[in-house]
């Protein structure tokens, strides 16, 4: 491993677990079981692997390393299929059980007893490519008709895997955040259903529904496991992803509960921020982060409502320790599985590497010999052009 670790800025602030109770009234125990159920039932369901990393942890002095691979998810890359798809159905099933004045089943959606009704509900979202990606995945097998929004910077070869699942893409000028405000009047003015993993005020269901989607990742890892992890670290985003799995946690290991440490870009640090003002808050993205699944401004409120009673720490990384971190599981640099991730994937390692390479900050952390780390490899390699720059080290050093 290089110094680059070592010689890391990494900032930290302590978070403020308290009454536990958002876990369970945000995301019901009911919601998730009644996802997992669903989505075990799709055709292409495997469960995703967990490698344990033995040469990493050797290298960093901890116990073990638990790496959640999501990039085999359903042919699409990424964690994001299980929730934005799932939040599709369900709005399918609401607007047509209240067209028809009769309760449909999911079941009977995905199988294609409403497929002239749901041809007629158009699906809406903004996306830095996977969650988009997702949905436009949901409404081809369920037969919606699928509008994505997409910001300057998303790759164009994220922009043509939408487009190769059927939804209509339409790029923006502007960040994350302006596609997500476009998708959102574009809806209102056209009667379309945006299907979004933030939540806003009055906007609540499909984040809440996608939080429970992602909820089979945790499902699958606490299948396999025998002991609760001492500690987990989670990518931020707008904390759709980090809510869903503190939910998880807290319902799966209860007083058991590890350590949850929140990871997020310098430079799109909204739920690092919203810790140290106690509420969840905007932060304007002045630069797009190598990171794109991580490249957002502002917290997702329903969310933020469990990440505030759960997490024990937040921390941000530099964009420089990315692409080392890439190639390290690409490389299998520690004699560990060969795994291609994106780049949004490996922030929980690039963080722990760093974290454990710097003794103040093992030490916040509470990394010792007998820790057993979790993370998440939320995405497999969705832009081969990107990755294979990343493995040369052209532009991104």
């Amino acid at each position: 491993m290089t110094t680059v670790f070592a010689n890391a800025t990494i900032n930290h602030t302590l978070g403020k677990p308290n009454s536990h109770n958002a876990a369970f009234e945000v995301l019901p125990p009911q919601g998730f079981s009644a996802a997992i159920k669903e989505i075990s039932q799709w055709e292409g369901y495997i469960p995703t692997p967990l490698h344990s990393l033995n040469g990493i942890a050797t290298s960093l002095s901890v116990a073990e390393v638990l790496y959640k691979d999501e990039g085999p998810r359903f042919g699409l890359g990424s964690f994001k299929a299980l929730g934005g798809s799932y939040a599709a159905l369900k709005v399918l099933q609401r607007e047509i059980s209240t067209a028809l004045n009769s309760e449909v089943s999911l079941e009977s959606i995905r199988t294609g007893k409403y497929k002239n009704e749901a041809a007629k509900i158009t699906l809406v979202s903004a996306t830095d490519g996977n969650h988009g990606r997702s949905l436009a995945w949901g409404c081809q097998r369920f037969g919606a008709p699928c509008k994505i929004y997409i910001h300057a910077e998303v790759s164009e070869g994220r922009a043509e895997a939408m487009r190769d699942l059927g939804a209509e893409v339409i790029r923006i000028d502007g960040d994350y955040d302006d596609s997500v405000d476009l998708a959102r009047s574009e809806a209102e003015e056209n009667n379309w259903f945006v299907v979004s993993d933030t939540s806003w005020p009055g906007y609540f269901e499909p984040p809440r529904d996608v939080m429970h989607g992602y909820g089979v990742m945790m499902h699958e890892i606490s299948e396999s496991l025998t002991q609760a992890p001492t500690h987990v670290f989670i990518q931020g985003g707008c904390g759709g992803f980090a809510g869903s799995v503190c939910a998880s946690i807290r319902q799966t290991w209860a007083d058991q509960m590890p350590r949850v440490v929140i990871v997020e870009p310098h430079i799109a640090n909204c739920l690092f921020e919203s810790s140290k003002a106690n509420k969840a808050l905007f932060v304007k993205i002045n630069e797009e982060s190598i990171m794109a699944g991580l490249s957002c401004g502002e917290a997702s409120g329903l969310a933020w409502d469990v990440i505030a009673e759960e997490v024990s720490d937040f921390v941000t990384i530099p964009e420089a320790v990315v692409a080392p971190t890439v190639r390290l599981l690409a490389n299998a640099e520690s004699g560990d599985t060969v795994i291609e991730a994106g780049e949004s994937a490996v922030a929980g390692l690039a963080a722990l590497i760093c974290a454990a390479k710097q003794s103040n900050i093992r030490d916040q952390l509470g990394l010792d010999g007998s820790s057993r780390v979790l993370l998440f490899g939320s995405e497999g390699v969705t832009d081969r052009a990107i990755f294979d720059e990343i493995m040369t080290g052209d532009d991104y050093g």
